[in-house]
This record gives structure tokens, C-alpha cells and sequence, in this order.
């Protein structure tokens, strides 16, 4: 196995290309052991105790991080409402929580609901920590099994033009995967949503200084012909402090399958998924419907971080 240099995963920018061809191949390595029934990782992880700790609501990420554990033969504790029953609602801090956890795990997967979170947990964390969604901060496993579901499709990731669309603004999963883009050469990034929900200034500037080109777009109709991938993204109304600037946001963008003929025939659409309305029914069974998939990838990708960070040497 591949020597793997981090001790944490809690931001996207801690992937350079290396690793993350080595996260790749190795997420290849577990989708190819799955088919065969497990024969080569199956009990990789036996006697690993994982701690999943989410302060926030989740079902793909919470329930892919634990099937990935089982799937490599390792156990796991978990809380799907910590903020609500686990000590933080006795007023436990993060730093308690964290230390008293590293005797019970030798990992912990954190969802928490303030940005920067992971990283303070791991500061403190004896056990490896991963950053399963901070807040409106970051989500570096759903940027890395976004990348590879488009590397999965396209081969290739250099040169693609990439439309995230929808909430920008608080949207985590965007903001990792702008991150991860900058890895790759010749790469075009156009923004659309409401104007209340644009893309910040950080990412923008982090894009500037990789050299990354980027535009901002209000009309997805204009967009949707001209690129490679489509990320579509629901407008998260549990961030927006003003409710009418929820109200100006939601709705604004839904892709029909008309809209989705006007597409490359070999471009794709993609969702963090929970969806809303922003991608109708309709057009799941079109072949450029990647969303599915995409969630499938994320038991490989997380299967080949836990591989990683608790065997490699």
C-alpha cells in the first residue's frame, strides 16, 4: 500500500496531485475487491474501532463512512445527533469530546456544525480525524469523490469547463471542490446563482492565484451547452439568516430534461445530494445523470481513506 503522509483529513487544500492519484487508485482498489466479494480487504481493518460523530443531519456521508468501515472489517460507534444527544447539550466542549474519544476509537469521522471545527478537533486528536462536513467551511470526502467520479467518466480531468450551480455561498461541497480543481491544468469554472448566494471572495482569489479561470453567470440556460460537468447544488435554507433572501434564491434553478437535451451528449450532471426540486425526476434515467453513481463513489473513496489512514505506512 501506498505510503499516505497525512495524520488528518480536514480540508481539501491538504491534497496535492500525488495523493490524490494515490486516494484514487486506491479507491479503484476497493471498488474492484467489493465486486470480487471482499477477498483482499475484507477484514483489512478487523480490530479498528471507528467513532462517527455528527452534529449535524446526514445520510450518505454518515451511513458511506460506516459501511465502509464494516465493508473493511472494522467496527464502529456512532451518534447521528450529537449536538442534540451525545454532551455537547450538557455544554461539553469540542476539545473534551475529542479527547475523551480518543480512548474509545482509533478514528474518528466528525460532522460538526461550525467551520474549522475538524481541524481544531485534530489539533487535539490522538486518533486520525475526518472532516465530514464543517458547517458552511468544507467537505474535503465529498470533494474528493466528486473529483473522482469525474475522472471516472472523463478519463481525463485536464481542460474540463465545470458550471456549480445553486448555492455557492454556503454551499461546502463547491467550495472543496474549487480547491481540488486548481490540481489540474487547464480547468474553467463558471459560477451561476442569486445574487445572494454567490461564490466568496476566498475561493475566487485561491482560483486567481492557481491560475484557475473562473466567471460568474445568473442564466443557467446560456451555461448548460457549453460545459463539460454540471454541479448542482439545493439551496440550504438552515444557513440563511435572512429568510427572504432564501425565498429570492429558491427555485431559481431546475433542470428539466429539457434543459438537459441541450447539453454535450457526454457531459455530465452531478448533486451532493440531499436534492430538493433544483433536478427533476425525469431526468434520472437520462445517461448523463451522474448523481447516483457519484454517492456510490463515496463508499470507495471512504473505504480507501480509513485503508489509508489507519494501515499505510
Amino acid at each position: 500500500m501506498a505510503r499516505f503522509p497525512l495524520k488528518h483529513v480536514y480540508e481539501a487544500q491538504q491534497f496535492d496531485r500525488g495523493l490524490l492519484d494515490t486516494v484514487f487508485e486506491v479507491a479503484d482498489d476497493m471498488r474492484r475487491d467489493m465486486s470480487e466479494g471482499g477477498r483482499r480487504f475484507g477484514r483489512a481493518l478487523a480490530n479498528k474501532i471507528m467513532a462517527s460523530l455528527f452534529y449535524e443531519p446526514s445520510t450518505r456521508t454518515r451511513f458511506s463512512f460506516e459501511a465502509a468501515m464494516l465493508r473493511l472489517g472494522g467496527s464502529i460507534i456512532t451518534t447521528e445527533n450529537a449536538r442534540e444527544f451525545s454532551s455537547a447539550a450538557k455544554g461539553e466542549s469540542l476539545y473534551d469530546s475529542t479527547r475523551i474519544i480518543n480512548g474509545y476509537a482509533d478514528i474518528i469521522v466528525m460532522r460538526h456544525h461550525e467551520a474549522g471545527s475538524a481541524e481544531k478537533a485534530a489539533q487535539v486528536s490522538t486518533a486520525p480525524v475526518i472532516n465530514a462536513g464543517d458547517g458552511a467551511g468544507q467537505h474535503p470526502t465529498q470533494a474528493l469523490l466528486d473529483l473522482y467520479t469525474i475522472q471516472s467518466h472523463f478519463h481525463e480531468i485536464n481542460n474540463l469547463k465545470v458550471a456549480m450551480v445553486g448555492d455557492l455561498k454556503y454551499g461546502r461541497t463547491v467550495r472543496s471542490l474549487s480547491y481540488l480543481l486548481t490540481k489540474y491544468s487547464g480547468i474553467q469554472i463558471i459560477f451561476v446563482s442569486p445574487s445572494v448566494c454567490r461564490m466568496e471572495s476566498d475561493i475566487k482569489n485561491y482560483l486567481d492565484k492557481a491560475g484557475v479561470s473562473w466567471e460568474e453567470e445568473t442564466d443557467l440556460d446560456t451555461v448548460l451547452p457549453l460545459v463539460d460537468c454540471v454541479y448542482m447544488t439545493r439551496i440550504q435554507r438552515e444557513r440563511f439568516i435572512v429568510p427572504e433572501d432564501y425565498d429570492a434564491a429558491a427555485g431559481k434553478y431546475i433542470l428539466t430534461i429539457g434543459k438537459v437535451l441541450r447539453m454535450k451528449p457526454d457531459a455530465i450532471i452531478m448533486h451532493p445530494l440531499p436534492r430538493l426540486n433544483e433536478i427533476s425526476q425525469e431526468v434520472d434515467d437520462d445517461p448523463r445523470a451522474h448523481y447516483f453513481k457519484q454517492a456510490q463513489n463515496g463508499l470507495y473513496i471512504r473505504m480507501a481513506l480509513l485503508h489509508l489512514l489507519l494501515t499505510a505506512d
